[in-house]
């Protein structure tokens, strides 16, 4: 059912508006920035940053964590499009926060008889989460040397961003 409202609205005239808004628009950019979050449906980041299209690559995933896929991204988004600046946005009560990696690996092999290749990257706490990605960024050789990275905890109620600082 929600495949098929979103082909309708598609076709009702979602597709013309998606090309006009992207009329004349640069393929990098334009602040030269990207931004890691998290999927959840409640984080409308171009509204969160005051942002327009064009502005920013915007590269999510469960959690919005710091994966090798988001590594990959990166460094095409900084060394083809010209992006420099990573911010790294988590939220509070994040679903990542509910279980552990084992706990869900756990379950997908009973239900599947596998256990998955991948970790789901859950994390307890998300200040402690962002200040462990901000700094796998900082000191990742496939980014561009001159990266620069900052990281937020969101409040999901309040929206209000908190820095998080790296330690020393």
């Amino acid at each position: 059912m929600s495949n098929e409202e979103l082909l309708k609205r598609y076709e009702d005239g979602g597709g013309q508006l998606a090309a006009a808004n992207a009329e004349g628009l640069a393929v990098p950019p334009s602040l030269h920035v990207a931004i890691v979050t998290c999927m959840d449906s409640r984080i409308d980041v171009f509204a969160l940053f005051g942002m327009k299209l064009g502005e920013a690559h915007v590269l999510r995933n469960a959690g919005g964590v710091v994966t090798e896929d988001v590594i990959r991204s990166l460094s095409i988004s900084q060394r083809k499009l010209q992006t420099r600046d990573v911010l790294l946005v988590q939220h509070s009560g994040c679903g990542l926060a509910t279980f552990t990696d084992d706990d869900y690996a756990e379950a997908l092999a009973d239900e599947t008889g596998m256990r998955p290749s991948w970790r789901t990257h859950a994390f307890r706490d998300p200040v402690v989460s962002v200040r462990r990605g901000v700094r796998q960024l900082r000191h990742d050789p496939f980014l561009h040397p001159d990266t620069r990275v900052r990281g937020f905890v969101l409040d999901i109620e309040s929206f209000n961003l908190q820095e998080v600082f790296l330690d020393g």
